[in-house]
């Protein structure tokens, strides 16, 4: 490794986060200190309706305490449990937030959140062959609300900067790169 974890404490601990302190070591010798933050993975869904009239996503829209303000994003995150099984995770928080239940889940891929300053999974899944029912969100979802758009709209809003969720993009990319190679993922 090129750098050494010489200390580790923990500074602060909420359900859902926690905060801690690292001094390390460099590989030069220099020292310095990481601050990291630990969270449980999540989940991102992609819901994606097919039909005559065209493609169509599923987007939820939240105030975001964190930046001060409502931005639309794919459904998307976790129960505050290390161990999870991720298509359970994505399907219960699709269907928590939006009422959607889906027949066919794919997985695309694990990515890692903001790996500068968190470590958290985030699984990346399709949701295909949506059923609409009742949402169900958590208290701190109250003001949640649910918008079906199509495609084309949902991509304008990423290049317009309406969308600023960087997972939501990332999501649609890697979607979009699986898509594009018939649905495969490439064998390392």
């Amino acid at each position: 490794m090129t750098i050494k974890t010489i200390s580790s404490r923990e500074v602060y601990r909420n359900p859902w986060t926690s905060v801690r302190e690292d001094v390390i070591e460099r590989a030069n010798g220099k020292r310095g200190i990481y601050g990291v933050v630990d969270k449980d993975p999540a989940c991102i869904v992609i819901p994606l309706e097919t039909g005559a009239e065209g493609e169509f996503v599923y987007l939820v829209e939240q105030f975001r305490y964190t930046v001060g303000g409502r931005y639309p994003e794919f459904p998307q995150g976790g129960w505050e449990v290390a161990e999870v099984v991720p298509e359970d995770l994505a399907r219960g928080e699709l269907k928590e937030e939006t009422g959607l239940t889906a027949e066919k889940m794919t997985h695309l891929s694990t990515l890692q959140i903001a790996y500068g300053v968190m470590n958290q999974k985030q699984h990346v899944f399709l949701a295909e062959g949506l059923t609409v029912g009742v949402a169900d969100p958590d208290v701190e979802e109250s003001d949640l609300v649910v918008r079906r758009v199509r495609v084309e709209e949902f991509e304008g809003m990423i290049l317009n900067g309406t969308i600023v969720d960087n997972c939501s993009i990332a999501a649609w990319g890697l979607y979009r790169l699986w898509r594009e190679r018939g649905g495969r993922k490439p064998s390392l």
